[in-house]
């Protein structure tokens, strides 16, 4: 096994000295590993019951991995190495990271932004294998991906059956749709396991398998992990690192993952929805904060943050006060992390294992696409930025001001959470706003691609406690695509996803500043370029 290691100062040792006592006289571990659903109170117990089976998924996932390594070797041998992921939340942010670290090339498509959906349609098709991962198949963007796909597949001349992997829960409609209609071949995963928990079921091990991953040599070392976490023991780092996510006194609710190191890729992202949206609900959890080493919110020290730094196993870490380093490798972070957020679910007084408000934001993009009714109209245009906001603009008469109205909002406790609904891949540079805005606000950003983090922080956004501020990017598209034997266009839909998701968090009293892209490259270089200028004056004002 991989080398695992844990250290932590401050609030995360006082929460670990705290509460190790409990968890070792109540046998947290291995009841945890025994599935006893009764850990998480009554209110939990029907949904934790169906819900435990990660804790040997690494066990009960191996029989899987000789048929994925013999599809892979099959399709090798009819020229068919590139595989796209159609997946959205747990089906596609695990195996990015699993395919990422491994330097493996995985497409994964997690979004209905046209240009995106157009991109990926277009690079080697001929060469081109999906594997379409839901668990019950009524995901609206996997299905709509899979449409245009076995499209383009027949428009090509390819045998679209032949091209189409699935991957989903036994019984499932998605199954018995996909076995009717003959597709290559369809996986099911253990439907014991929720999806943000699937990074060792069929779910991570499919397209990472297809694409070249040694997925016998991670579930090795899941199953190692597993065996040391399975000990009531002081020295087990899943207590420590659960006690330091849900036990600090007061509650560090904001958690900064920084990557140091560990040589992960995208660890931060996957962390990120396992703990937003088992946590989020009932007014309370923490919220993950994907950032740097030395971003704003790292350095800062605010009350309300924990650090963890994500580091190497020989690395000679030097922690700041109130910060945690955890080193091992991806497999055993993976079942480190999952146990730590069951425990820190146990502190909180919550379940884990539900996400109660992630359906609200899906209903009011189906209600928007149904009536399609006409786009709320802007409060003002700025170049090729159109605004729209509430009451809070005030006299706001610019882009930049209206965002300077928003930080406005933003309380000694609060987050400010940046969503981008648009080409991910194209205009990745835009995350570099996340550092400038946290440097400005002095208060943890979160920065999310829409439609995919819905599936993911959209249930801390709602269900947690009431302390967010909205900043929602949208953007014009010079194409479009329809969708096969659908109403509805991926424009529509997106656009409907994002009308969607603010309609909701203004309901629930949620500040929301929308500003829509007329122009995506002068948009793009537009916001950025005002943000840049807010930090500027910031600095400025801070040295005067």
């Amino acid at each position: 096994m991989s080398t695992l290691s844990y250290d932590a100062t401050g609030a995360a040792r006082q929460a670990h000295e705290q509460h190790l006592p409990a968890l070792l006289e109540d046998r947290i571990a291995t009841r945890i590993f025994a599935k006893d659903h009764t850990l998480w109170g009554p209110d939990a117990e029907q949904e934790s019951a169906v819900r435990l089976g990660w804790v040997e998924a690494a066990t009960v996932s191996q029989p899987v991995v000789s048929d994925i390594l013999e599809l892979r070797d099959a399709l090798k041998a009819e020229g068919v190495t590139r595989i796209v992921l159609c997946g959205m939340g747990g089906s596609s942010l695990a195996p990015e990271v699993i395919a990422g670290t491994a330097g493996v090339e995985l497409t994964v498509l997690d979004s209905t932004d046209p240009e995106q959906v157009s991109a990926a349609l277009a690079d080697r098709l001929t060469e081109t294998a999906i594997v379409v991962s839901s668990k019950s198949g009524s995901t609206v963007e996997t299905d709509s991906q899979r449409r245009i796909f076995e499209q383009a597949f027949t428009d090509a001349g390819i045998d679209a059956k032949s091209r189409i992997i699935i991957v989903t829960d036994p019984g499932s409609p998605l199954d018995k749709a996909s076995r009717e209609a003959g597709y290559r071949a369809v996986f099911n995963a253990d439907p014991n396991v929720g999806g943000r928990f699937s990074a060792l079921t069929a779910f991570g091990l499919v397209p990472c398998g297809l694409a070249g991953v040694d997925i016998q040599g991670f579930l090795v070392e899941a199953e190692e992990a597993a065996e040391i976490l399975n000990e009531d023991s002081e020295d087990n780092i899943g207590l420590a690192l659960g006690t330091a996510l849900g036990g600090t006194n007061p509650l560090r609710n904001k958690i900064v993952i920084a990557e140091d190191g560990s040589g992960i890729v995208g660890f931060a992202d996957w962390a990120e929805q396992l703990i937003a949206e088992s946590t989020g609900k009932l007014g309370t959890g923490v919220l993950p904060v994907v950032a740097g080493p030395a971003s704003p919110e790292a350095i800062l020290g605010a009350p309300d943050v924990l650090v963890v730094r994500l580091v190497a196993a020989d690395a000679d870490v030097q922690l700041g006060e109130n910060e945690v380093a955890i080193a091992g490798g991806l497999a055993t972070q993976m079942m480190v992390w999952e146990f730590a957020t069951a425990v820190a679910g146990r502190l909180l007084g919550i379940n884990p294992f539900d996400q109660p408000d992630v359906e609200a934001a899906k209903i009011a993009a189906r209600g928007l696409l149904d009536a399609q009714p006409e786009p709320t109209p802007a409060n003002f245009t700025d170049g090729a930025i159109e605004v729209r906001g509430g009451e809070w603009l005030g006299g706001a008469a610019t882009a930049a001001e209206a965002v300077s109205a928003l930080l406005g909002e933003l309380g000694p406790d609060s987050y400010l959470s940046v969503q981008a609904y648009f080409d991910r891949l194209a205009y990745a540079n835009l995350e570099g706003v996340r550092d400038e805005l946290a440097a400005v606000s002095g208060r943890p950003v979160t920065f999310g691609w829409g439609p995919r983090f819905l599936h993911s922080t959209g249930q801390f956004h709602k269900g947690g406690p009431a302390i967010g501020v909205f900043l929602q990017v949208t953007a014009a598209s010079a194409t479009d695509l329809a969708i096969p034997d659908r109403p509805f266009t991926f424009g529509e839909l997106i656009s409907a996803q994002a009308a969607g998701d603010a309609q909701v968090l203004s309901e629930h009293g949620r500040p929301v500043l929308r500003l829509h892209l007329t122009d995506r490259p002068a948009g793009v270089k537009q916001l950025q370029e005002l943000v840049t200028s807010l930090a500027g004056q910031a600095a400025s004002s801070t040295e005067s």
